[in-house]
């Protein structure tokens, strides 16, 4: 088996894990970014990095006989500090996940699989209330967010999310055991970027991540 990768079987309530995720660490020491990895790091989407790049707001420079940009990390940093970004992302440049639910053996399991098999930077919350302070702090690339989280507290969260400019970028994905194929197909008028069905295997949720943040180099 590759060094880089893991089998886990358990079981839990709302999650089945059996997953084989390759760990795949963004560089984060380098000089020199490609605008996947500024895109991550700035948690918007890699056709934005290129505009500021396009527009001369952003200094690079192109690979000789590619279309390819490469943004040097100090000007990232000039960047950044100009236009108020936090720096937080220059030093962990990992996808940051916060996943919100309220049974917390689903929450357990889904942080300790994470975390052991993916290089993902993860949070965790049981209430909604809680979950609210982590996005305004911890600003996750893809909020994992059970439906039945509390009364209405899964729409005031995606809300609260939708309508704050330092949120923007971040991709919410329901979760739910509850939701027939016809609901489910309604999410995303109300704000949410992909659904998980419970019980999931831990495969699709990495899945659902890495298309949800959809970063190429």
């Amino acid at each position: 088996m590759d060094s880089m990768s893991r089998r886990t079987p358990a079981r839990c309530s709302g999650v089945s894990v059996t997953v084989r995720a390759e760990v795949r660490p963004m560089p984060i020491e380098k000089d020199v970014l490609t605008t996947g990895e500024v895109a991550k790091i700035c948690n918007v989407a890699p056709r934005t990095v290129s505009k500021w790049f396009d527009s001369g707001t952003l200094k690079g420079y192109r690979i000789p006989g590619s279309r390819d940009r490469r943004i040097p990390a100090s000007e990232l940093m000039r960047f950044m500090r100009a236009h108020g970004i936090p720096l937080e992302g220059m030093t962990s440049g990992r996808t940051r996940v916060l996943i919100a639910d309220g049974e917390k053996e689903v929450v357990d399991t889904l942080e300790r699989i994470l975390t052991e098999q993916t290089s993902y930077e993860i949070r965790t919350s049981t209430t909604a209330f809680n979950a609210g302070m982590e996005c305004e702090k911890f600003k996750p690339h893809v909020l994992l967010l059970d439906l039945h989280i509390g009364d209405n507290d899964a729409k005031i969260i995606v809300d609260s999310v939708r309508k704050n400019d330092n949120l923007q970028f971040t991709k919410i994905v329901a979760m739910s055991s509850r939701l027939t194929e016809g609901q489910s197909m309604s999410l995303k008028s109300q704000g949410f970027d992909q659904f998980l069905k419970k019980p999931f295997q831990v495969r699709q949720v990495v899945d659902s991540i890495e298309s949800a943040t959809n970063l190429v180099a």
